[in-house]
């Protein structure tokens, strides 16, 4: 058996836009991933479909999987032939081990790269914005660890090099030792008027910023109950916040958005959110499987409906393939959604919604499932789709780690495979929805969602992004994680 090979990934501080390209096709041929609990889960999702995902999180008062371990996986999962991805956030080699895991590999003479990513100390304060470095506020910068291997945890650090030396420091995930380190500064010689800021979740739409300086930011994070993870970001520099702060100035900062998902492909719709600002958990993954599809008499059909967008390539593609003239077809086109209809106008068909077929003319159903209700009609299943049982539990870490103040459903559809879903998970939906704002896209969604007992909040006027995007601008945020 051929030996595999290794990846060691940084998947930058957690914005997924701010992935390497390298680091991004790596995970796209991976045929396993070992990653860490700062590594952005939405990454996972451009795995292959049978790729193997093992989580190898650290929290400050437990380990899911300790270094030896996550060591001798790596080299166990290259032994056996197989690609494999060790995706870790911020930058491998800051503070991420690395160095040990690629001395273990090498040590087997397993062939491996490692993949820089964006650094969390550089990425999260410029997202707070301030730059590190300025010609006129700081020459010098540096990353240090907040705690170390000793017994009390408590960093062993030339604290009167680093006063001496450089402007600005960037500490990494030391809340806990906050107090510890201002009376080291302060001791060493620096100012107790220093500016301080904290960075929970940088580059995330739930980032938060704490400011204060040397003498009074410890007591402020107590107040607060501020927590890791956290950048503290130390130094003169951060008076530059005030002028050039952009991020939390995006219309959707500070939302953290629930989105339903009937498809398997990446959302639209989701990445017009995330660019505003906000954050995104959409639910359920899905896991499609293609079947083989008998075209049959596919030319008599009166109306032909398509379930889905993908169930448009899933029913042309084979047409093709077979070599059947497609003028021959002289059904009308219907689509279950609006993406449905987009997706037949990217073939050159012209296609009206579901609402607008007449009931009359023999039907045929294209699609995954048997979801619409239209009486006398033919079923072409093209493909068997269902949750994909490994993002489970990686959902339940999502909603762990988020604060979701809003939900949004963009289809009828999307309301029970959505509940269904979270019961998989073992999750109310009435306990998760508890004073969230529930925006549905459209009435038919309305409608849906109060069939299942849920209360509706908002509808924006059309169902489509751009109103989507407005509504959630314009009607101010409720509920839980809301500044």
């Amino acid at each position: 058996m051929k030996t595999g090979k290794v990846f060691l990934v940084g998947a930058g501080p957690g914005d997924v836009r701010l992935i390497t390209v390298k680091g991004l096709e790596a995970i796209k041929q991976a045929e396993v991933i070992l990653y860490d609990r700062l590594a952005n889960p939405k990454l996972l999702e451009f795995a292959p479909d049978d790729c193997e995902l093992i989580y190898c999180g650290k929290l400050p008062d437990r380990h899911i999987l300790r270094q030896e371990n996550i060591n001798d996986l790596l080299v166990e999962k290259a032994l056996e032939g197989k690609i494999v991805v060790r995706l870790k956030g911020g930058d491998p080699g800051v503070f991420g081990r690395v160095g040990e895991e690629a001395a273990a590999i090498a040590h087997f003479q397993i062939p491996f790269e490692i993949v820089p990513g964006i650094s969390s100390g550089i990425a999260a304060p410029l997202y707070a914005g301030i730059p590190v470095t300025h010609r006129e506020h700081a020459e010098s910068f540096a990353v240090v660890t907040a705690h170390d291997k000793s017994t009390d945890g408590r960093p062993m650090l030339d604290w009167e090099g680093l006063v001496r030396g450089v402007d600005t420091i960037a500490f990494y995930m030391g809340v806990g030792n906050l107090p510890f380190i201002c009376e080291n500064l302060i001791a060493h010689g620096k100012p107790y008027t220093t500016p301080v800021i904290l960075i929970q979740w940088g580059t995330f739409g739930r980032q938060k910023t704490l400011q204060g300086t040397l003498s009074d930011i410890s007591q402020k994070v107590l107040e607060a109950k501020f927590s890791n993870p956290s950048i503290i970001l130390v130094g003169d520099v951060i008076a530059l916040r005030e002028k050039i702060s952009w991020f939390e100035k995006m219309p959707l900062y500070g939302r953290q958005i629930l989105l339903a998902r009937t498809s398997e492909s990446l959302s639209g719709l989701a990445k017009e959110l995330v660019e505003k600002g906000a954050d995104v958990i959409e639910f359920p993954k899905w896991k499609k499987t293609n079947l083989p599809v008998e075209l049959g008499n596919v030319t008599e059909y009166d109306k032909i409906l398509f379930s889905s967008p993908e169930s448009v390539g899933e029913f042309f593609n084979p047409i093709i393939e077979k070599g059947i003239d497609i003028r021959k077809i002289k059904a009308d086109f219907y689509g279950g959604s609006s993406k449905s209809i987009n997706a037949l106008k990217e073939r050159g068909f012209i296609a009206r919604l579901i609402e607008e077929m007449p009931q009359e003319g023999s039907l045929l159903v294209v699609g995954e499932d048997r979801k619409f209700e239209v009486g006398n009609a033919d079923f072409l299943v093209t493909s068997k789709k269902e949750p994909d049982q490994q993002f489970l539990p990686i959902f339940q870490r999502m909603l762990e780690e988020a604060d979701v103040n809003t939900m949004v459903f963009p289809s009828a559809a999307s309301v029970g495979v959505f509940i269904e879903g979270l019961k998989k998970c073992g999750i109310d939906v009435f306990d998760l929805l508890k004073d969230v704002q529930v925006v549905c896209m459209g009435q038919q969604t309305k409608v849906a969602v109060e069939r299942a007992g849920l209360v509706a909040d908002g509808m924006p006027e059309t169902a489509t992004r751009e109103a989507l995007v407005e509504y959630l601008v314009q009607h101010p945020k409720k509920g839980r994680g809301c500044t």
